[in-house]
């Protein structure tokens, strides 16, 4: 079975190949011959996924997925969430100077310096467009925000993220430990079920 992951990003793409196994094959955007920008531009995770990956399915016509990741931090009542990877652009405290993953964390530290409530998940959905019928999944990782950034694997939030259970961040792990763990491998670990099912 082939599909194709509606991303941009090389590093969720590398991702969902380490996790994806058998004869299940996962191509990127580019190797689809597709080279612009998919809208997401819904308020829900739920919709975004869906919106990217409709828009892929409508435009090569072939099967595919996408997704949309949020870390939603209790102190923040949620937030980043849907607004995760332009953080640092929005509302009344911008880092628009910055490189907008570093910007992303500077901010997410400096609004959570004065709380001891350190709560957060990672949730990631998963929109599946086969044959013109879509099916969703969603992965959650829960965990807590550190003080400061660890670690230079990963990406995004990676660095001060600490999942419950362990004491070092996901951007510590290697990838083989993140995918056991992490909201992206237990989406993609239902999806992958799913897909096994339809064989």
């Amino acid at each position: 079975m082939e599909l194709v992951f509606a991303t941009n990003n090389l590093h969720k793409l590398t991702e969902i190949r380490d996790l994806v196994k058998g004869n299940i094959r996962i191509s990127g955007l580019e190797e689809a011959g597709f080279f612009g920008d998919i809208p997401e531009d819904f308020p829900t995770l739920e919709q975004n996924a869906s919106q990217k990956s409709w828009f892929i399915y409508n435009k090569l016509n072939l099967n595919c997925f996408a997704d949309d990741t949020g870390l939603e931090v209790d102190a923040l009542r949620g937030e980043p969430g849907v607004y995760s990877a332009r953080f640092s652009r929005m509302g009344e405290i911008t880092y628009p100077e910055m490189e907008i993953t570093e910007g992303n964390i500077t901010k997410l530290l400096n609004l959570m310096s004065n709380t001891s409530n350190r709560k957060a998940r990672f949730r990631t959905v998963i929109s599946l467009i086969i044959d013109g019928s879509e099916y969703q999944f969603e992965g959650i990782a829960t965990g807590a925000i550190s003080i400061e950034k660890s670690g230079v694997n990963g990406f995004g939030y990676d660095p001060v993220f600490i999942p419950d259970g362990e004491k070092i961040s996901f951007a510590e792990m290697d990838f083989s430990a993140k995918n056991l763990i992490s909201h992206r491998a237990r989406a993609v670990n239902k999806l992958v079920t799913f897909l096994n099912s339809l064989q």
